[in-house]
């Protein structure tokens, strides 16, 4: 059952989001006319008869990404870390493996005692075909995932593409909070959502806290997940919200809020082998 201060917390956070989602349709609302034409050229998408995947991912790269979330036994949380930190060093060392941990992390606040890990695919399916096979033949990988099945409550991956407009996750020193902000679209609008956050995401680049953005290809569909970096929860909040101050981010929230039909922050710690510190 929430305790009062956590319910006013989620109460106040919702506040401010309305007050600023408030004050966007206000502006848009002062002068119609205006709002009608810029209308013409932010919200209207163009009919393309391609696949949203070779529209809106890098044509300059083959990488694929998967993530996944393991909900682990509270008392078996660092246990799990240590062996699964081995388990990615021998990976890295080992050349005849095609992947690469882009970070792992522990959650501090949404779903509690899961970890959260980022892997690349340098050469996209053939190099996770690849990499799957060669592991199902490695005898020291099968005993560890054993050992690590009997640390876990379940577990569930996805395989993503990276947007083209945002940066390559590369590994950062920190030390840093990481937000994993996760939204579900409705089907039909990822080209959309694309679209806007094309323009939107230099308004969130000063404090180069924007890590990465993916979108599904397996698992479940029309979800986007954006990777954020800060060096506190109180940047968090400041960086937020001086992206409002900034003429054109209101408009990007004004046209992809509808597009969503549900999403979920996660606050996440690096484990201490993650290359994103």
């Amino acid at each position: 059952m929430a305790t009062s201060s956590s319910v006013w917390s989620k109460g106040r956070e919702f506040y401010r989001y309305s007050v600023h989602l408030h004050q966007a349709n206000r502006r848009f609302s002062e002068n119609s006319d205006k709002s009608w034409f810029r209308s013409l050229f932010v919200h209207k998408v163009d009919a393309r008869k391609d696949a949203h995947s070779n529209l809106l991912s890098k044509k300059e790269t083959s990488n694929l990404y998967k993530i996944q979330f393991h909900n682990v036994k509270p008392e078996c949380l660092e246990a799990y870390n240590s062996l699964e930190a081995e388990v990615q060093n021998r990976l890295h060392q080992d050349q005849d493996y095609p992947c690469e941990v882009v970070g792992s992390w522990n959650t501090w606040y949404g779903e509690q005692d899961q970890a959260v890990h980022l892997w690349r695919y340098r050469g996209g399916y053939p190099a996770l075909t690849e990499c799957l096979d060669k592991l199902n033949t490695n005898k020291e990988y099968i005993e560890f995932r054993k050992e690590r099945a009997k640390m876990l409550v379940s577990r569930r991956n996805q395989l993503l593409l990276e947007f083209s407009f945002w940066n390559e996750p590369m590994p950062r020193p920190g030390p840093s909070v990481y937000e994993l902000r996760t939204y579900h679209l409705k089907p039909g609008t990822m080209i959309e959502w694309g679209n806007h956050w094309a323009r939107a995401i230099k308004y969130r680049q000063e404090n180069s806290e924007a890590v990465g953005g993916f979108f599904s290809q397996i698992g479940d569909l029309y979800v986007v997940h954006h990777l954020w970096a800060y060096g506190s929860l109180q940047s968090r909040e400041e960086t937020r919200n001086s992206a409002w101050l900034k003429e054109g981010w209101d408009a990007n929230v004004y046209y992809t809020v509808p597009l969503i039909r549900s999403m979920e922050s996660r606050i996440m710690i690096p484990t201490k082998n993650s290359p994103l510190q």
